[in-house]
Parts: C-alpha cells; structure tokens; sequence
C-alpha cells in the first residue's frame, strides 16, 4: 500500500524547497524506492526544484479537451484526457512528477481537481510513496483529492504571522476531519534564537514541532543560478536538516 506525505503551507514560506529536499532525501535514504511527486500547487515550480522537465500539467490537458477537434473522432472525452494524463507525466531514475497546473481561463477549478483525484487513485498504488506539494488553501485535503495522508508537513517561516498561519491550516484540517493521520509544524529561515522566541505562538497552533530549517545560503544561491535544489550537497545545512527530520518522522517506518 502506498504510504502519502503531504506538505501545506501558505505561499512564500519554503514550502516546495522543502518538498524538494525531503524527495531528495527519500530518494538517497531508500535506493530502489518508487516515488511519485504531486506538483498540486498552482504555481507549480517543483519540477524545477527537481530538475525536471514538464512540458504539459493536467489543467493545460482540460483546457485542450473543450476543442472538439483536438479529440480524435468516436473517442470518448474522459478516455482522451486520461490517454493525455499518462503522457503528462514526467518518469525519471528516481522519481516521477505529475503537474495539476494553474487554472486555464474562467471557470471552476473542479474538474481539474476531480481528474487528479481519479488519476492518484488510479496511478498512486503504484508507487510506494507519493509526495505532494499542496496548494495554500488545502482544496485538494478538502476535495478528497488526496485519498488520505499518512503524514502532513505544515510549512512556516520564523515569523509570528507564518506560526498563525500555519495554527490556521492545522484548525482548517482538523474541521475537514479529514484522512490526515500525523500532522508536524516545520518552521523554516531561522536564525540562532528564532525557535525560543516564537514558542508560545507555536503552543497556542496545536501543533508538533518537528524540526527547522535554518537560512541556507546554498539554497538562496541555488535559486538565483537556476540551479535544481534536488543537486544541492550533502553537507548544505537545509539538506542535514531535512535529513534530521525525515529520521524523526519515521516516514520509512
């Protein structure tokens, strides 16, 4: 049965380099391991982080199938979208990525959502980890787009206003009663002192600190040049941090 990580959190808080790191780090821990990555955010960039190459997202496959002509005659539309949905994904040594995309012009993003929920079902067993970048409103947890989740990272920085927001992804899960087994807080861009000073705001959350991630300057670096995430070295400091708290985890338990 395959085992889902989820990782949540607002936009600008270090959410998909943690995705990145941590899929780095499942992939060095666990040789031969079969991994499928969620890109389910919108402003999709974990392939990027990754080094991989998308060249279509779910949404841009939707968005094809309303052109009547783009669907080969006497196919049926759902079997046509799910033909594309195989070629969308992304198959490397290590690990595969399926993209949702944006939403492409006016009107709900639904379909889009209900497509990648039959697809994970379909193609998620698969694997015997799926890792997904969830977009900030947690519509894919609301959704069900996510079957369930084993466990849940929730992404902050070390700010007071990142904590509240984190405190209010952990209330928003807890209300949907949905299939979240283990939920953790992480806390990113800390400095010396930042842990100690944000304790009573992390206490009022609710929520489990796992562990942090100090300010890398590798990271800020990397992301200048371009450069994968997923190739940073063993010794960078967001690299050991995530390891530490993969152990703590116990992911491969």
């Amino acid at each position: 049965m395959s085992k889902y990580v989820a990782v949540a959190g607002k936009g600008g808080v270090g959410k998909t380099t943690f995705t990145a790191l941590l899929l780095r780090q499942m992939v060095r821990q666990k040789k031969g391991t079969s991994i499928l990555a969620v890109d389910a955010d919108p402003n999709a960039n974990l392939g990027e982080a990754l080094g991989l190459d998308v060249t279509s997202t779910i949404s841009e496959i939707i968005e094809a199938s309303k052109d009547p002509k783009a669907i080969p005659e006497g196919m049926p539309k759902n079997i046509f979208i799910e033909y594309k949905l195989q070629q969308s994904l992304v198959e490397s040594k290590d690990i595969d990525l399926l993209v949702m995309g944006g939403p492409q012009g006016a009107g709900c993003y639904c379909y889009p959502n209900d497509i990648l929920r039959k697809h994970l079902q379909n193609v998620g067993e698969n694997y015997d980890f799926v890792t997904v970048d969830s977009e900030a409103g947690l519509e894919h947890i609301s959704r069900r787009t996510i079957p369930r989740v084993e466990v849940m990272f929730v992404i902050s920085d070390s700010s007071a206003r990142g904590i509240r927001s984190a405190g209010r992804v952990h209330d928003l899960i807890k209300g949907l009663k949905s299939a979240v087994e283990t939920i953790y807080l992480i806390v990113t861009k800390t400095t010396e002192g930042s842990m100690e000073s944000l304790t009573e705001e992390i206490k009022r959350t609710g929520l489990t600190v796992i562990g942090d991630i100090p300010i890398d300057p590798l990271v800020v670096e990397y992301d200048l040049a371009g450069k994968p995430l997923f190739d940073l070295p063993d010794d960078a400091v967001s690299v050991q941090a995530v390891q530490k708290i993969l152990n703590r985890a116990g992911i491969f338990n």
